[in-house]
């Protein structure tokens, strides 16, 4: 993820929409690339509420979801608009193996916080194709553990499997693409996972994915009309619009 921050030089215009609507350097200032998920829906939480969520996290990591999910089902109640505590339910059912329950909770935290909210779209996007049986049961629980495998040359085995097995399952295509470091292999990759109607998450990340590689070919005007779609089309998931930005404000530095 971006830490870029930039500091920029008297304003100019980096891209117009075909709405009209333009971005500038004065707009890309100061961005990080990060989103402040803790601060995300948070308006107005009782800090009882924060410090539930603390310790439900601290539970967590030492292995105890059962009390995990009681401080999180606590939390939610006194902050029921706050989508952090309901994903974090969500993530640990799904680590349990209750992909019912999971689902429905990530569909809770889509409806709190629809332009995303950390993993939740692509997570919620292979749910529902599990229990469809367009995936295997179990699928997403194991795709989700992959986020720990430090051993890269393992993951990107085991991912090379699953496009093989589940090509049209663009969020592995993503991951995939982020552990091949040849261009000429990264973009079939990315393409592919565009074909598939990924979700919203993996598809923007994937499209900046697509303009690092234009500007690497010299691309750099259709690489800045990608990122600058993204960044000011408001249907963009919070993480796409700030890494958008972050990307657009490196470029434009000096």
């Amino acid at each position: 993820m971006w830490q870029f921050v930039p500091s920029m030089r008297p304003d100019r215009l980096v891209f117009t929409d075909t709405t009209g609507r333009k971005l500038t350097t004065r707009d890309l200032d100061g961005v990080t690339g990060r989103v402040p998920w803790a601060t995300v829906g948070s308006e107005s939480v009782p800090a009882e509420a924060v410090n539930l969520h603390r310790k439900a996290q601290i539970a967590g990591t030492r292995g105890d979801p059962r009390r995990a999910l009681e401080l999180l089902d606590r939390a939610r109640a006194l902050a029921p608009g706050w989508p952090y505590p309901v994903f974090d339910a969500a993530r640990t059912h799904l680590l349990r193996g209750d992909a019912i329950t999971a689902e429905g909770l990530y569909a809770e935290v889509d409806r709190l916080a629809p332009r995303g909210f950390l993993s939740c779209q692509p997570t919620l996007y292979g749910l529902r194709r599990e229990r469809t049986g367009e995936l295997p049961a179990g699928f997403c629980r194991t795709f989700a553990t992959l986020e720990w495998l430090d051993d890269l040359p393992r993951k990107r085995a085991i991912l090379e499997g699953i496009v093989e097995a589940y090509p049209a399952f663009p969020p592995a295509w993503k991951e995939l693409a982020t552990l091949l470091a040849d261009a000429d292999a990264r973009w079939p990759a990315i393409t592919k996972g565009l074909d598939g109607s990924p979700d919203g998450e993996t598809r923007g990340a994937l499209l900046i994915y697509k303009a690092h590689l234009l500007l690497r070919r010299g691309e750099r005007q259709e690489a800045i009309r990608i990122l600058g779609v993204l960044a000011l089309n408001p249907a963009s998931t919070l993480a796409t619009e700030a890494v958008a930005k972050a990307t657009l404000a490196q470029m434009f530095e000096g």
